[in-house]
């Protein structure tokens, strides 16, 4: 089931679906278009390694397929025009160890928040207007899910990131689809101090 309902803004066609089992080749052309063995996955920042070994023997391929077969997969995929362009790993707070045991990410209040923690945009396809679509899609597919509120935790850069293969994202990329600062944290991303910024969905 989509998150969000087909459109034809821009004249391309966009949506945007939760990583099932049967889209998980989808996700992998995102962030691994070569299926490089010792990739993260997008793992580094949901689970400590025996976590992976137990959920897939040390393999992290393995392991973020197990993820992707329980009842709230470790994130989203967005297409546009049918095509896999972005990546958005988005899920519980709860349900994310390392950020649920963080020392340097505490949560702000008793809100039982969905938190994005990577955002990735296919290689050939960014600047495009992509991020922008995939953050509303993994907002609507929180919505969905009955989550009370979404948070991130960009930085705020003083000129241009360097956006790498996998980034937390800036201030102004989450204030342009309706998330406001309400704190900051402890940790920092390419030195820079980590915001919490949060979207209320109720």
């Amino acid at each position: 089931m989509s998150a969000t309902a087909p459109t034809t803004e821009d004249q391309f066609e966009w949506e945007t679906h939760p990583v099932t089992p049967d889209r998980f080749e989808d996700f992998a052309d995102v962030i691994n278009v070569n299926r490089r063995d010792r990739h993260c996955w997008c793992l580094s920042h949901r689970l400590r390694a025996p976590q992976i070994e137990e959920l897939g023997g040390g393999d992290r391929e393995t392991a973020m397929r197990r993820l992707c077969e329980r009842e709230n997969p470790p994130g989203v995929v967005t297409y546009r025009d049918g095509i896999p362009v972005g990546w958005c790993s988005i899920g519980p707070r709860a349900e994310i160890p390392l950020l649920a045991a963080s020392k340097l990410m505490r949560p702000v209040d008793e809100v039982p928040v969905w938190n994005i923690i990577c955002v990735v945009v296919r290689s050939g396809h960014r600047r495009q207007g992509v991020t922008a679509r995939m953050l509303e899609g993994a907002v609507a597919y929180a919505a969905s899910r009955s989550a009370p509120a979404v948070e991130a935790h960009p930085v705020d850069p003083a000129g241009r990131m360097d956006l790498t293969m996998a980034f937390v994202g800036t201030r102004s990329m989450f204030k342009n689809v309706g998330f406001r600062v309400i704190g900051t944290t402890d940790a920092k991303a390419s030195r820079l101090p980590r915001l919490v910024m949060r979207r209320d969905l109720t």
